[in-house]
């Protein structure tokens, strides 16, 4: 399931690249991601086996995101409360749970973001399109990166590509990211199947 929350991350951010025109810089990329406080957008997630995926994505910073699967999947992934659940509505019980800085979605989720930080951003490039950077929590390498893309003009996040750390990668590619008033309820794990 932590495979699905990563293909849903990262095919948030494959949506059409326009031209960009330079490189951004990492706290260009950070003032912008700080700047996301409450958001959604339709994605489109290549899980990792090569099936593919989509939905609505709901981001409110810091620390909150819902992933809405369209049918056929019956899937429902929230990052509430310093969890990740991953609901599967073909069986019944309880949700997968595990620690949201646990898993490199804990790095855009941040109340800040700070890609200047010591050993957290492990790769920055320009592709004379999209900026990419990829990036760790420097304390826990070992759950794996998180690989962000974006463009300028204005500065937006396209798509990402969570490594879960043990070589599997699910991409998400958003549809566009869109400012929105979203309540907290949307993510509140206790209102699921209400």
């Amino acid at each position: 399931m932590l495979r699905l929350i990563s293909a849903t991350l990262a095919a948030v951010m494959l949506t059409a690249l326009p031209a960009a025109a330079q490189k951004l810089s990492l706290g260009e990329i950070s003032n912008y991601l700080n700047t996301i406080q409450s958001a959604k957008s339709p994605f489109t997630q290549i899980n990792a086996d090569g099936s593919i995926s989509t939905g609505t994505i709901f981001l409110k910073r810091p620390g909150k995101a819902r992933f809405e699967y369209n049918p056929p999947e019956q899937a429902l992934v929230l990052a509430w409360s310093g969890a990740v659940y991953i609901f599967d509505k073909k069986v019944s019980g309880q949700p997968e749970t595990y620690p949201l800085n646990q898993t490199p979605l804990s790095i855009i989720l941040a109340r800040n973001v700070n890609l200047g930080q010591a050993g957290m951003v492990t790769g920055h490039s320009y592709d004379g399109t999209a900026t990419t950077v990829t990036a760790q929590d420097p304390k826990r390498p070992e759950y794996g990166s998180i690989q962000l893309k974006f463009t300028g003009n204005p500065v937006e996040l396209r798509q990402w590509v969570i490594d879960d750390g043990s070589g599997s990668k699910t991409t998400v590619v958003l549809g566009g990211l869109e400012q929105t008033s979203l309540s907290n309820s949307v993510f509140d794990v206790k209102r699921v199947g209400n």
